[in-house]
């Protein structure tokens, strides 16, 4: 052991009070202020992480991730024929509630940069449409709903009301943003080929996104207006899902090579790839807070297969499961909670 903690905690009614202390084993000295935080019963769990929080912090230098949400899919019932209704949960997989029935087919849900609104694309209509739900009221409505279209894979920018999205019209997709204030459409880009899965850059300037311009599905960057784009995947096999690490220095993705799906990054030239995972099919990262923990879906292969959310450090370690109620994809992970 490198560290120790000390802590107490105090009951006086509904009313808790947690209090610590971190110590350098080697050197008996101890790291940074004591802490405490105080709060009901019921948050227990909250204060739990954010002593793990802060204990983390001081000992990696890292910014925490433990006092923050995950939205994901909760799937149930057979391989062809899966109910699908939105979560959300602790980033350890507790202190589950569900956002939607399982009525309609729900994809790629994705929070907002504050954590109070989430964008999905359900099948509500029959066929794939973005909708922006509120968090706290779960009030839902649809975004950028055009007669003959099909909208999918939404992202919110860094500024929380632009969305950018790729909308398919007469079997061409194309990737667009849409102001969710006003409803203004910009088109960013206008290719034959098929482009999708846009993510923004932290500071708002660049969207990273896969495309199959090239013969096989590969990452390519732009300025968040639009214009030409510049292609940064560069090894064997085909490259999808890009998203940008909320430190700005990485991007993650889905790699697809000689029959094996991996969870990778990239520094944001393409150079120092570097995969995380291996298996039948591993997809969807999605980065903590601090931009150094993805979380990802892996499915298991045969008729029974069934998905399920892991988790795994940038440096390839620490690869584990979190625990689920159901099967779970498409996870994605809230900012640090207020």
């Amino acid at each position: 052991a490198q560290a120790l903690i000390t802590g107490a905690v105090s009951a006086s009614g509904d009313q808790i009070v947690v209090k610590f202390r971190l110590f350098d084993v080697f050197s008996g000295q101890q790291l940074g202020e004591g802490l405490q935080f105080a709060g009901t019963a019921q948050s227990w769990r909250r204060m739990a992480h954010k002593v793990a929080d802060a204990a983390y912090s001081r000992i990696t230098g890292e910014g925490g991730y433990f006092d923050s949400r995950v939205v994901f899919v909760a799937e149930s019932g057979p391989k062809n024929q899966r109910a699908k209704r939105l979560g959300v949960m602790d980033y350890d997989g507790a202190n589950v509630s569900y956002l939607t029935d399982s009525a309609s087919i729900v994809l790629a849900p994705r929070f907002s940069p504050t954590g109070d609104r989430i964008l999905f694309t359900s099948y509500a209509s029959g066929f794939p449409q973005i909708y922006l739900m509120d968090a706290a009221s779960l009030q839902t409505r649809s975004l950028d709903e055009q007669p003959g279209t099909m909208t999918f894979a939404p992202r919110f920018a860094p500024d929380g009301r632009t969305v950018v999205f790729s909308l398919e019209r007469g079997g061409n997709t194309d990737i667009y943003t849409v102001d969710t204030e006003t409803g203004a459409l910009n088109q960013l880009t206008n290719a034959p080929s098929i482009e999708t899965a846009p993510s923004f850059s932290p500071d708002g300037s660049r969207i990273v996104f896969e495309s199959d311009r090239s013969g096989t599905q590969q990452l390519y960057i732009m300025a968040a207006g639009g214009g030409e784009a510049q292609r940064v995947s560069n090894g064997a096999g085909r490259y999808g899902t890009p998203v940008w690490s909320p430190r700005g220095d990485y991007i993650a993705f889905t790699k697809q090579n000689e029959g094996r799906f991996h969870i990778g990054v990239m520094l944001l030239n393409g150079q120092e790839e570097r995969l995380l995972t291996a298996s039948f099919l591993d997809e969807g990262p999605t980065w903590a807070p601090n931009g150094r923990v993805i979380m990802f879906t892996r499915e298991t292969a045969g008729e029974g297969g069934q998905p399920a959310l892991y988790s795994v450090d940038i440096s390839g370690r620490n690869l584990r499961q979190v625990a689920t109620e159901t099967p779970a994809s498409d996870p994605a992970w809230s900012p640090l909670l207020p």
